[in-house]
């Protein structure tokens, strides 16, 4: 216990000594409790081209999933500028939410983790007819026929120069008060990774159009520059701004794989396929692929296997981290809103990838 107060009372002396009282008020009581109730959305957007034989198209197509706005209820628990929280989500299959934060004079640390479901899906499609040169284009929202599973891990750590008179976490974790306006720059560094998987076989007509990609994992690592401004009107009140875009210097998408028995080949005027032989991976007349038009409704003979992984990187892409924060203290007791944007995003020759992260938060606290 001796070595736990030693440990406080550092922290303590540490976050007094670094900032100016003029602008940056540090609480005599270092606990914090905060519930907060939190709504978050998540998009994915995946799209390819494709070329169909069977009509004499190129297709490019966009599978976008829309799980629907995930409201949620929870706690965090803090020291100072490091805590921790967790949070119980209120609407069907939005999964869990954990976080972990730590802030100082001079720097910020955020990770978060959410995992979830969803079957909502919107299908866009702009098709080329290669003979007639006729584009024609489809919108469909629908139903997977199984759920999607979604998981994103998100990473941040930043540096404040002026961190003595602005403060980031006065807005966003209520660990010191801001008492006069101020601003600074910021650089920040943020690695995300997130994946979508459909690999349920209920999937199947998704897989084969997207030449048979049935899971996919993206990996990015951004640097950037912004800036972030602390304005306070009245005593106990302050709103922050901040803007950080950032480019990505690593950029990485792994795509996992079936084949199988079927493709987009045109349809044959003689059905001489026969029975398909699971050990040979062949039909009866010696073909590995019948197009998927002659596939037989009551008797399919549908058949799929793993095959070999691939991995693209993608150039530098640029990217963009908003902030918005509203904060007001009165003796023990604090309130606040919080707003988040984050947008990543990937592309090769003929794929394309954008993930769409946001969150907008409003939370009551106590300092003991």
């Amino acid at each position: 216990m001796e070595q736990l107060h030693l440990v406080q009372q550092y922290l303590d002396t540490k976050a007094k000594a670094k900032v100016d009282s003029n602008y940056i008020e540090v609480p005599d009581k270092p606990w914090r409790v905060i519930l907060r109730y939190k709504e978050n959305v998540v998009d994915v957007d995946y799209t390819q081209c494709v070329d169909i034989p069977a009509s004499n198209e190129h297709s490019d197509w966009n599978l976008c999933f829309e799980p629907p706005v995930a409201s949620s209820i929870g706690f965090w628990v803090g020291y100072r500028g490091t805590g921790f929280s967790y949070s119980k989500s209120l609407t069907k299959n939005a999964g869990r939410y954990y976080s972990f934060s730590s802030t100082g004079a001079k720097y910020g640390f955020n990770f978060r983790l959410r995992r979830f479901n969803t079957q909502d899906a919107k299908f866009t499609s702009t098709d080329h007819n290669i003979e007639t040169g006729v584009d024609t284009q489809s919108d469909t929202t629908f139903t997977m026929p199984a759920p999607v599973w979604i998981r994103s891990v998100y990473i941040n750590g930043y540096y404040v120069f002026n961190g003595r008179r602005y403060s980031q976490a006065a807005a966003y974790n209520q660990s010191v008060i801001q008492r006069r306006s101020a601003g600074s720059l910021l650089v920040g560094v943020t690695w995300y990774q997130s994946s979508f998987d459909y690999s349920d076989i209920k999937n199947f007509p998704f897989m084969i159009v997207g030449h048979g990609i049935y899971r996919a994992k993206v990996h990015q690592a951004n640097l950037g520059a912004g800036y972030g401004y602390n304005w306070v009107p009245l005593r106990g009140l302050v709103v922050n701004v901040m803007a950080m875009p950032t480019v990505s210097v690593y950029n990485r998408v792994k795509t996992y794989k079936y084949d199988f028995n079927y493709d987009l080949s045109p349809k044959e005027p003689v059905d001489d396929y026969g029975d398909w032989n699971k050990e040979t991976r062949r039909w009866a007349n010696g073909k590995t692929y019948k197009p998927i038009e002659m596939a037989d409704p009551k008797n399919p003979q549908f058949y799929y296997w793993d095959i070999e992984s691939d991995v693209d990187y993608s150039m530098f892409r640029f990217n963009l981290d908003l902030r918005l924060g509203i904060a007001y203290n009165w003796r023990n007791c604090f309130i606040g809103v919080q707003a988040q944007y984050n947008n990543f995003n990937y592309k090769s020759d003929n794929c394309k990838v954008n993930i769409y992260d946001a969150y907008a938060r409003a939370s009551f606290g106590v300092r003991l």
